[in-house]
């Protein structure tokens, strides 16, 4: 694994928060919320399950209700506001209570296992942890050529531009201590391009992080609701925010460390 810099966050964790982003999902989400919950289960990591209905037109909503009684530590919440996904998500942050939380897809897409590896890896220090399909024990399965290719291009602009050795920004699936979300504030992006916002903000303003494997499968139920064509030009501003906020905030924004005997 690639780190920068050294973990620094010493407070032990308590409660991990998996915030699942949903619309439409009826198909997926049920055995996306129940393969979670046994895994988490077995290694007995104190936990809950945040999903965000986010405007569905399908019985989604009807379903993470009686999910409930077989998922206890299930709390499904909708967003009453305007949708997305960025606005998905950062109501199942501001909602939960974990001070270590996972953002996870409904469609089954992500490996719940991973989410154990990145409870684990939070709990040596680090304040957030970067899934990558794209490194060594990585791997993705049946995703489509073109967006695989759009997606290593992405990528590799970002990677170029802020000079940082991370080659899977856009993807969703990552594990960040509260303290670093806090730090990222205000989330900017309605949209997809939150999953860029978050790591690029983490990275610039001071976070200590590391990357690990992940394995990614294309949905087998529903329909992606990513569209590539309304997205360019979302990622591409909210990069330009970071960069412009790396070279020329001076600092304001920058993680305040704390003084040594605090963590003793």
């Amino acid at each position: 694994m690639k780190s920068r810099p050294e973990p620094t966050s010493h407070q032990p964790l308590e409660l991990l928060s998996v915030v699942i982003p949903c619309r439409n999902e009826e198909g997926a989400i049920p055995s996306a919320v129940e393969h979670l919950y046994v895994e988490l289960r077995l290694h007995n990591i104190p936990h809950e399950i945040v999903t965000v209905d986010d405007g569905s037109t399908d019985s989604t909503w009807q379903t993470l209700e009686a999910l409930c009684q077989r998922v206890p530590t299930l709390r499904p919440m909708r967003n009453t506001g305007d949708n997305g996904f960025g606005r998905a998500i950062a109501l199942g942050i501001d909602q939960s209570h974990g001070d270590a939380i996972v953002i996870m897809m409904a469609d089954e897409s992500d490996d719940c296992r991973d989410v154990v590896r990145y409870w684990k890896l939070l709990g040596e220090g680090w304040d957030a942890v970067f899934g990558s399909r794209f490194i060594r024990g990585g791997g993705v399965i049946d995703y489509p050529l073109h967006k695989l290719l759009i997606n290593r291009m992405a990528n590799l602009f970002l990677r170029s531009l802020f000079r940082i050795p991370l080659n899977d920004f856009t993807n969703a699936f990552k594990a960040y201590r509260r303290e670093a979300l806090d730090g990222c504030r205000p989330f900017l992006s309605p949209h997809f391009n939150l999953t860029v916002e978050l790591p690029l903000k983490t990275i610039v303003r001071g976070y200590s992080w590391t990357t690990m494997p992940i394995t990614w499968r294309n949905r087998r139920t529903g329909m992606s609701k990513l569209k590539i064509g309304e997205m360019g030009s979302r990622y591409l501003f909210i990069a330009l925010y970071c960069w412009l906020e790396k070279y020329f905030s001076r600092g304001d924004y920058r993680k305040k460390q704390s003084p040594a005997k605090d963590y003793k």
